[in-house]
């Protein structure tokens, strides 16, 4: 096996991993959770496997919360599974420390979010901000076709030589980039989109993207989870995949 072939492969398991199949196998799955609708038999043991070391709410008892059937039984608060890219907590002086030692947490995944939402939108209703599901829907229904296509072109990468190869890993190398970019503009959107609902008035402004802010007399924190890092390494293998392609191409001409 060529260097750039072990290099664009190792890209591919992490992202097929980390990304496709949990994507594209619960793409649609919250609204029929929420319509009440049959689910795939596939998606209980994907979302069961995936979501077994991510956080979940301290309050849903011990014994369902890693049962998908149990949980939507039950009506908890149910995310999504693939690996989590960022976290955001919000420090409130009515929550316990005891309940929430870094604040109230949500997860930001590429197809959806996961964490305490429930609570961050009680917080966001009270602040005068819309709830956290009105960001990025158009970024979160294209995910799955973004990982479509760009598993078909590491693959398609594998085998062809010609020119301008190196723009089938493009798609790879630059999500991190796509996702910090549609980050930063839901968090713009939020604060520039305030309503009179709130229970006073805030200026617009722009929250914090990375590290510790304030909204209000809210702490904010807001740090890469390990899909971001997941996706770096992803980028930095196709990175040298190409440089390693190139010296293999003209090693042969």
């Amino acid at each position: 096996m060529k260097k750039y072939q072990l290099y664009t492969i190792l890209a591919l398991i992490l992202m097929t991993i980390g990304f496709s199949i949990p994507v594209i196998a619960y793409h649609g799955v919250v609204n029929k959770i929420k319509n009440n609708t049959q689910i795939p038999s596939y998606v209980y043991p994907i979302y069961n496997f995936y979501t077994k070391f991510q956080y979940k709410n301290h309050l849903i008892p011990t014994e369902i919360k890693n049962d998908l059937a149990k949980m939507i039984d039950a009506r908890v608060e149910i995310g999504v599974p693939s690996l989590p890219v960022w976290y955001v907590s919000l420090e409130a002086p009515n929550y316990p420390k005891e309940a929430f030692p870094d604040g109230i947490p949500v997860y930001f995944h590429v197809d959806g979010y996961s964490g305490d939402v429930h609570e961050m939108n009680t917080i966001n209703h009270y602040i005068g901000m819309y709830p956290m599901e009105y960001g990025g829907n158009v970024e979160r229904a294209i995910a799955p076709y973004y990982l479509l296509i760009a598993t078909i072109f590491m693959l398609l990468y594998l085998y062809y030589n010609g020119k301008g190869n190196f723009l089938l890993l493009i798609p790879t190398i630059i999500a991190p980039i796509l996702f910090m970019s549609a980050f930063v503009g839901w968090l713009y959107w939020y604060g520039h989109n305030m309503q009179e609902w709130g229970a006073f008035k805030i200026k617009p402004f722009m929250p914090t993207a990375l590290g510790d802010g304030k909204v209000a007399q809210f702490t904010t924190h807001s740090y890469p989870a390990i899909g971001f890092w997941v996706m770096i390494t992803m980028s930095a293998l196709s990175i040298l995949a190409i440089f390693s392609k190139n010296r293999y191409l003209k090693g042969n001409s």
